[in-house]
């Protein structure tokens, strides 16, 4: 038989673990009720966005941009081959139209600095059919799409991708006798750029990022889909947090640019991008979609503006295979993981 001693022990240990339980439940009831709550208030934000007559004409847009991808993304699967124009063929300007002409006299830097362009989840570069040709248009020489393989959905790691990118940024240079590059991120590609920049050293690189509904905070609408690559798009998951760690001295400049009416980035404002130590301008957009977030003019403006207006100050320059990407390469990248770059 059982002393009293031994069963009171036993009781108080059962209560302990009921109470313990008990909290549990209701801090995770209070957390689902808090993120209820906000997904609610970004939902009618996104609705107040929509049922205005420039988010009814953001979503005619979408839908459009939506059916014309479709056509377009057979097209985009196939590698886009480096092809230097404009400034990097020509010794003289006067058989350039006059909008490539004035970008090349006022600013040949701006002008032959190359544009990589990175795509979202699931895409290719045929997301960029349309701003690749308007930044060509508008003088600038080298625009380069990335694309990286679709079971990145699936099996896909951000740190590995931005791996890869950092390899085909060094090409790039390599190819164009350029020091330095632009990028310009939609969604997740935003995301991998951002790693490479602030983890692998890519700031030595990239003297502008432009992400395009990147979820900096992640987005609920990774739980839809279980996969390694969404778990890391998750709010609060490790690789959000290893990105929100302080990176002083990052040389990059970003350019976030989100919108309200954002149906894939969950709640929407997880587009922005705060952080301690980053250099960050935000430009916020009312009434477009996620998918046109690239062929939207105003993205188009806030791009061109920002590349140009990188070259306004001088940057220290870059010798040759001396960057701290190329070192990472070379162990393995073992050092990214422990470390910031910047």
């Amino acid at each position: 038989m059982r002393s009293p001693d031994v069963l009171g022990t036993g009781a108080a240990a059962l209560s302990n673990l009921a109470g313990a339980v008990r909290d549990r439940v209701h801090s995770a009831a209070r957390t689902a009720a808090g993120v209820a709550a906000e997904v609610s208030e970004q939902a009618l934000v996104a609705l107040g966005a929509a049922v205005s007559p420039g988010g009814l004409r953001g979503m005619a847009v979408e839908t459009a941009w939506l059916a014309a991808h479709t056509v377009l993304y057979p097209w985009g699967a196939v590698a886009e081959q480096l092809r230097p124009a404009g400034p990097y063929r020509h010794y003289r300007t006067d058989d350039l139209p006059p909008r490539q002409r004035g970008l090349v006299v006022s600013s040949i830097e701006a002008a032959g600095t190359p544009i990589v362009l990175v795509h979202g989840i699931g895409d290719n570069r045929s997301a960029f059919a349309v701003l690749s040709g308007a930044l060509r248009r508008r003088g600038f020489g080298a625009v380069h799409a990335v694309n990286y393989s679709v079971l990145t959905a699936l099996t896909g790691d951000v740190r590995r991708s931005a791996a890869l990118l950092g390899a085909h940024v060094e090409r790039i240079c390599e190819q164009t006798g350029s020091d330095r590059v632009h990028v310009v991120g939609h969604s997740l590609g935003g995301l991998i750029a951002r790693y490479y920049v602030q983890r692998l050293g890519g700031d030595s690189r990239v003297s502008t990022l432009v992400t395009l509904g990147t979820p900096h905070a992640g987005t609920l609408s990774a739980y839809l889909l279980p996969t390694p690559l969404t778990r890391q798009l998750r709010p609060g998951s490790e690789l959000l947090e290893e990105l929100a760690a302080p990176a002083p001295g990052c040389a990059t400049r970003f350019v976030v640019v989100w919108s309200e009416m954002d149906q894939v980035i969950v709640p929407q404002r997880n587009a922005r991008l705060d952080h301690p130590t980053l250099r960050v301008e935000e430009h916020q957009i009312r009434d477009s979609g996620h998918l046109s977030l690239p062929v939207d003019p105003r993205t188009l403006h806030v791009i061109v503006t920002a590349v140009t207006r990188s070259h306004e100050t001088s940057v220290t320059p870059i010798l040759p295979g001396r960057t701290r990407f190329t070192r990472l390469l070379a162990t393995g990248g073992h050092e990214a993981q422990h470390q910031p770059s910047c």
